[in-house]
């Protein structure tokens, strides 16, 4: 098993390693992050909360608890015994409630759109729960179907499925079909997630595998979504743009092969032949002699005949203790990172800047990690950085609590500096992760691990909501399941430097499945397949 985990790293160095081929490859895949990104973050804007005012009636005329910008044209006679976003008249007002509610026209979001206030407000956190909930449903699902139809028809499917669902969203009549609809599209987004890391990291040498989390594709995107909303201002034209700058991606599908490690796993060798061929020439490198290729994969699927399902992570006791592991820090990262997202609107100052700094502060954080994992290793930078984020959520919960003069900037800097540790642990924890397993589960654990953030970030939009009713609330369970999520890394093994395995060890002595095999170099794997091909013509 080791000497084909080792002949197919060889095979991407004599295709030219990291080339013209890969980055056409990481072209694609990253620019098309737009989608997933821009869907995902959409209830950052759609669900934010427009200053709004009760009308009701007193003896002379309708009055309001209003904004500045309605007082401006208004004579201050108008709004006596006004009181602002309160769902109630004021207590020595005639009327006992409220006529209608009204929102400032500055934005137009769901919450305005269906009047989400007052005794509907908890509907907005719902409608991102479901979403979530779609991203827990796809996480194994699409597990699953990557490793069984393939990584790249799971790829464009997620991609389909977004443009279909963006479009249906814009012309929502309802929350309620609203909230169905971002089901789906979670489901969408979930897949893409799942299945677009190990797409690229099945074709990039050992050495450049962190380079996959250091480009800070997410982290971009999200920083333009934050000034097309302020361009916008609109939930409707968002989900439209989103689809329509999706829509273009599709036409790559004649453009990128299939994982040749998937195809070898699954003993299409023919395909796996023709995928490597392809990215010879078009790296400019001779086509390699793959003679040995094809008698490698028959011996490992003589060896392991059989189809791998999610009870293949349970039933190996190595591999069940790092799925356990792991799964702490994937479900403090869907927490962490998505909690303090949500809660942008808590930050002091205006929406749209906080919306593209909490983005911002991500293009830094991840563009570190090819240094960090390489230097350090998977497993410090990770479990480091946890560590680092959790310490920063405390103090924002400490802020928040304190009656300081200096508590906004606090918060502000603080939740910035949280953002940025986990959204860069949480990249580093993703090569960790991926390099941990064999490639017959790779994607089954990836997306396992998927779902299991997404449970972390079905809760983290109600914790936000509490948190405006009980201050500190989110930031303390942050500092915690972050610290303990980064003693749980500490117990994984390292990953640096090590061959990714492509089919589970049979070792039940040693109980090892972990990618514990050093990785050779590439002379050595160069001469090895020369000598085998002078074998095979002997």
């Amino acid at each position: 098993m080791s000497s084909t985990s080792a002949y197919l790293e060889g095979l991407i160095d004599e295709c030219g390693g990291f080339s013209k081929f890969q980055f056409m490859l990481f072209s694609v895949v990253m620019i098309s992050k737009l989608s997933p990104t821009w869907s995902m973050l959409m209830m950052t804007f759609a669900g934010a909360v427009p200053d709004w005012y009760c009308m009701y009636e007193t003896s002379n005329r309708t009055f309001a608890n209003i904004s500045s910008v309605f007082r401006t044209s208004l004579n201050d006679a108008d709004f006596l015994n006004s009181s602002f976003q309160q769902c109630q008249p004021p207590a020595n007002a005639t009327a006992d409630k409220c006529m209608e509610f009204r929102f400032e026209d500055n934005m137009n979001t769901v919450v305005n759109e269906w009047t989400l206030v007052c005794d509907k407000d908890s509907i907005t956190s719902t409608i991102i729960t479901i979403q979530m909930a779609g991203l827990l449903i796809s996480g194994v699902t699409a597990g699953h179907m990557a490793d069984i139809i393939g990584r790249k028809p799971t790829f464009f499917l997620s991609l389909v499925i977004m443009i279909i669902l963006n479009v249906c969203e814009g012309f929502s009549v309802s929350w309620e079909m609203f909230a169905i609809l971002r089901f789906f599209l979670g489901f969408g987004i979930g897949c893409y997630l799942t299945v677009f890391y190990n797409f690229l990291i099945e074709f990039t040498p050992a050495k450049f595998r962190p380079m996959v989390v250091a480009i800070p594709s997410w982290a971009l995107c999200a920083c333009v979504f934050g000034f097309v909303s302020m361009w916008l201002h609109d939930w409707k034209y968002l989900h439209f743009a989103t689809a329509i700058l999706t829509a273009p991606w599709l036409l790559t599908w004649w453009v990128i092969p299939e994982s040749f490690r998937y195809l070898v796993s699954h003993n299409r060798i023919d395909e796996a032949e023709d995928c490597i061929r392809r990215m010879a020439r078009f790296n400019g490198r001779p086509v390699p002699d793959l003679k040995r290729l094809r008698f490698l994969a028959e011996e490992d699927m003589n060896a392991d005949e059989k189809k791998y399902t999610i009870k293949d992570l349970v039933m190996d006791r190595t591999l069940l203790k790092h799925s356990l592991l792991l799964g702490v820090g994937w479900f403090s990262c869907g927490y962490g990172y998505y909690a303090i997202s949500f809660g942008v609107q808590s930050l002091s100052g205006n929406l749209y800047l906080n919306m593209f700094l909490l983005s911002a502060v991500e293009v830094p954080a991840q563009m570190s990690n090819y240094f960090l994992t390489n230097k350090f290793g998977r497993k410090r930078t990770t479990s480091g950085l946890l560590l680092l984020g959790g310490l920063s959520g405390l103090v924002v919960a400490a802020a928040e609590i304190s009656d300081l003069d200096i508590k906004d900037q606090l918060i502000n800097g603080f939740a910035l500096a949280a953002k940025l540790c986990v959204a860069s642990g949480w990249a580093s924890l993703m090569l960790l992760t991926t390099e941990t397993y064999p490639t017959v589960v790779r994607n089954i654990g990836f997306g396992l691990h998927n779902s299991i953030s997404r449970v972390g970030a079905m809760i983290a939009p109600k914790i936000v909501y509490l948190n405006t009713y009980t201050p500190g609330l989110m930031y303390f369970l942050f500092g915690g399941v972050m610290i303990t999520s980064a003693l749980c890394i500490l117990l994984v093994l390292e990953t640096k430097g090590k061959h990714m395995q492509d089919l589970i060890k049979k070792d039940t002595e040693k109980g090892n499945t972990a990618p514990n095999n050093e990785l050779p170099s590439i002379d050595k794997m160069v001469s090895d397949n020369m000598k085998d091909q002078n074998k095979c013509e002997l």
